[in-house]
């Protein structure tokens, strides 16, 4: 049944469908068959657009009645849902719309429905946008803000409202309901007046869709924007300022979510600038929220040049405020102990926060993994860290336990992703980052799901029926369609993370990537004179003659000592520690015997050489799927396919040229001899244009 269905709609959409650009996402057009949507409750936005997007997508039997009901059930929670064929029930009427688009997604991968109750694992899935108030993205690959703009800031057109509706839309489909509108390094004027009525022009355009609108404020903004002589927290004007300000915001929009905070980090102002902690700073806040309901996002990123490991001082600096914090503050976590890396082991403040409410920050974003050109999905990643053991409260405390509530009792719970959304025609800037989003949503609301579900959903709702072939041929059949592109491209998307990780930072190599193009491509020798160490590759891979690594052992770092054992004893021992992990807890010599039998040197060489090869298999891969892709798309894809095979074969030569310096080893001779030097490498790096 399954098969015949997808087989009518690979025919709908070869029929419905031109040469795609990919702005409609995964939310593509089909036909739909004429249906009837009964709810029992009095109309509102959200039922609205729920029976909206049944009518506009339904793909059931024609003239079916589908019910939306509003019922109260212990087994239902926050924003969870109960399916039939032709039913949602739900707690809430956000429930119902994500119901109805889970209805709509099963009816179109050909997916059976199942029974039961799906409960969202967290009751906040936002999106940080980190767009500045100028238009530009920091981080951003993808255009200009859908949110801000330089020229004409504060005028709201139609072209805006639309965009705000398709991308709220896009959100809903797949869970998210909030957005922080802005950069976490925050401009004081986002809470003036005119600011503000714009982010209330924003928020009248997600409401329909369940979408929560929140800020990113700067910690200083009393003495900045209110010309108070301080932003003390425990100041009697400064706590007054705050409350004042926060009616103003909720007077404007009465369901905003509250605020976002990144302070005392990377020169951003915070508590600690008047000798107050973490917790007095985000309990100001909290205060200043709680009557409306609203929350505080505390970010947990935080490092000082002076620190001998970066890695420890977000542990060393919150656990002992555990139990400190009010109960409507969230501390935003990393997923890593540093910043966003291709891997890192999880953080550590993951489980050892017990009286804390904490909430996995993840970065949909490619900062570090090829920006909108290496098609790189990061399900698998984050799924790695949510599913790591923590053992804080026993075996099976994993990362995703220990920040749903699972483990720890806690009055709210949240997942943030740092989003990839511009300007861009798709979006994204690359196509396949579209399915990052969506991986996002998909996690957020059910954080076991496997990675090689998400895939197969997104490239079924994205790709099924696009195929633009010679005049008259018939639609592919869904055998050959599962068969030719849906499995190897879906085997490709699973293998990408791990071939990213491969040709750029593999065995547990970090933060090697050159600074002066924002972090894409390689640079492990980049260390400008006066900069700070911590912002510097060698700081991180202290490569030297005697080898190469991070010692975070007991004698070195000891930041083996901030994981529960057995993860501090298992880290700390070479013979034991992951290889994926050896250089971010060892510094080891060039001819240390790994697992395989091989030296270090030829492992890490070896990896170098399969990143690349496997880049060049995902051509081969994208090539054969010529016929079931839209011409558009497959020619953008396969243009970013082209540089990213570039890129990795510079990560790879410049990588093993420069280490080669300090091991003074031949590359293996199983290894694809470097096609560049390392002196055109380090000219060319430091020529380019800044991206």
């Amino acid at each position: 049944m399954k098969q015949l269905f997808f087989s009518i709609l690979l025919l709908c959409g070869a029929l419905a469908l031109k040469a795609e650009d990919g702005h409609q996402l995964w939310l593509r057009p089909h036909p739909a068959a004429p249906v009837t949507v009964v709810t029992a409750a009095k109309s509102s936005p959200l039922l609205a657009t729920a029976k909206q997007e049944l009518q506009r997508g339904w793909q059931g039997a024609a003239g079916a009645t589908v019910r939306l009901t509003i019922k109260k059930d212990k087994a239902l929670r926050n924003d969870g849902f109960r399916l039939g064929a032709t039913s949602v029930e739900a707690a809430t009427e956000a429930g119902l719309l994500y119901g109805a688009f889970e209805l709509l997604r099963r009816q179109q991968t050909g997916e059976p429905l199942a029974a039961g109750v799906s409960n969202p694992s967290y009751e906040l899935r936002v999106l940080n946008h980190w767009d500045n108030l100028d238009g530009s993205i920091e981080r951003g690959y993808a255009g200009q803000s859908i949110f801000w703009r330089k020229d004409s800031a504060f005028a709201v057109n139609a072209q805006d409202k639309a965009r705000w509706q398709a991308y709220a839309r896009a959100d809903a489909s797949v869970g998210i309901n909030g957005a922080v509108l802005n950069n976490v390094n925050s401009s004081p004027q986002m809470l003036s007046a005119p600011y503000l009525a714009r982010t209330k022009a924003i928020a009248d355009e997600l409401r329909p869709y369940g979408v929560k609108v929140f800020l990113a404020v700067k910690f200083s903004s009393p003495a900045l924007l209110g010309g108070l002589k301080t932003s003390d927290p425990l100041d009697p004007a400064v706590i007054s300022w705050w409350k004042n300000k926060t009616k103003e915001v909720y007077a404007l929009i009465p369901d905003f979510g509250g605020f976002l905070v990144k302070a005392s980090s990377e020169g951003q102002p915070g508590p600690q600038d008047f000798g107050r902690t973490h917790a007095d700073g985000a309990n100001l806040l909290a205060d200043a929220v709680r009557p409306y309901g609203g929350l505080v996002m505390w970010r947990a990123f935080v490092y000082s040049p002076t620190d001998k490991d970066r890695a420890k001082q977000a542990y060393n600096e919150f656990v002992p405020l555990d139990g400190k914090f009010r109960d409507n503050v969230i501390i935003q976590v990393k997923n890593g102990p540093i910043d966003f890396q291709p891997r890192e082991p999880f953080s550590p403040l993951f489980g050892a926060l017990k009286k804390t409410a904490v909430m996995p920050e993840f970065q949909i974003t490619q900062e570090y993994l090829g920006h909108a050109t290496d098609l790189v999905f990061l399900a698998p990643m984050w799924a790695e860290t949510l599913g790591s053991d923590t053992y804080q409260a026993g075996p099976g405390s994993t990362v995703a336990r220990c920040t749903d509530g699972s483990v720890y009792p806690q009055q709210h719970s949240a997942m943030a992703g740092v989003a990839n959304v511009g300007l861009a025609t798709n979006w994204t800037g690359q196509d396949f980052g579209q399915a990052n989003w969506y991986a996002f949503g998909r996690l957020a609301w059910n954080n076991t799901i496997k990675s090689s579900q998400i895939a197969e959903e997104w490239l079924r709702l994205t790709f099924a029926g696009s195929a633009t072939g010679p005049a008259g041929q018939p639609a592919p059949s869904a055998a050959d369609w599962n068969t030719r592109f849906l499995a190897p491209v879906q085997q490709l998307m699973l293998a990408s993370r791990e071939a990213a990780v491969n040709y750029s930072m593999p065995l547990g190599l970090h933060h090697i990537m050159s600074a002066t193009h924002d972090h894409y491509g390689p640079g492990p020798w980049w260390a400008p004179p006066q900069m700070r160490p911590d912002w510097t590759p060698p700081y991180y891979h202290q490569a030297a003659l005697n080898g190469v690594g991070f010692d975070r052992t007991t004698a070195g770092s000891n930041a083996v000592s901030q994981y529960h054992e057995p993860l501090a004893a298992q880290f700390n021992n070479p013979a034991t520690c992951p290889d994926e992990y050896l250089l971010w807890f060892h510094h080891l010599p060039w001819d240390f015997k790994m697992k395989s039998g091989r030296t270090l040197w030829d492992e890490l060489a070896l990896h170098y050489d399969l990143g690349v090869h496997q880049v060049r298999q995902f051509q081969q891969t994208w090539d054969a799927a010529r016929p079931y892709v839209d011409a558009e798309r497959f020619a953008a894809v396969q243009d970013k396919l082209r540089a990213q095979s570039g890129n990795a074969v510079l990560w790879k030569d410049a990588c093993l040229l420069y280490f080669q310096q300090f091991s003074h080893l031949p590359i293996p001779a199983t290894v694809e001899p470097p096609m560049h030097t390392l002196d055109g490498v380090i000219a060319n790096d430091a020529q380019r244009p800044r991206r």
